[in-house]
């Protein structure tokens, strides 16, 4: 692992330690064990670490939901598996999701950072209802909207469907968060959850 990359690893972890604010550049440093000008010469400032760190967390997110036929910011590519989907494999997509969001190092650490600075700082609060809130519901909104213009998905509200698929996923996936060892029991109230949305919801 190069500086740079070291620098990046240990500001996420102090910042989903502390939060943002209340870590300095010579904090970030004396984890690195680097004097703070040389931190400056990789980065300019705490905001471009920032910067630095969105940017990698979005890149290994999108690289793994890649892997999954996931894409977040595109409904429209996924239809086709969706459309097909069974239960178990529905199931399968939501377990690798979640412990792939619970174990990356980074995507980990990145949220519970910005589920501390939500309530500090209103432009980090907004980019938190965009990441983790809104970005999910709208996909789920535009997938279940093209479903059930194929006759897949029960005719009801799309919108209202996706509240009611997301909600209790962001609620297990905080409560692994707060409780590690209550994963496995999260992971068979999604299943739980999953399945039953499935079976009411599916056409097929």
């Amino acid at each position: 692992m190069n500086t740079k990359q070291k620098i990046l690893l240990e500001s996420l972890r102090l910042f989903s330690q502390r939060g943002y604010d209340a870590v300095s550049v010579e904090q970030i440093a004396a984890a690195v064990g680097i004097k703070a000008p040389s931190l400056y010469k990789h980065y300019k400032s705490k905001q471009e670490i920032f910067d630095a760190i969105f940017e990698e967390t979005a890149r290994r997110y999108e690289d793994f939901t890649d892997t999954i036929s996931v894409h977040v910011t595109d409904s429209e590519q996924d239809v086709i598996v969706f459309e097909n989907i069974t239960a178990d494999d529905l199931v399968q997509k939501v377990k690798s999701l979640i412990e792939y969001s619970l174990h990356d190092e980074y995507v980990s650490r990145f949220r519970r950072m910005m589920t501390i600075e939500q309530f500090r700082s209103p432009e980090l609060s907004e980019l938190y209802s965009r990441r983790y809130v809104n970005q999910i519901h709208d996909y789920h909104s535009g997938l279940f909207t093209k479903m059930i213009a194929a006759g897949v998905l029960a005719d009801e509200d799309p919108v209202i469907l996706a509240m009611m698929y997301d909600a209790p996923i962001l609620v297990m996936l905080g409560e692994c968060d707060r409780h590690p060892d209550k994963e496995k029991e999260c992971l068979q109230t999604l299943e739980a959850h999953v399945r039953l949305f499935y079976k009411t919801f599916s056409l097929k």
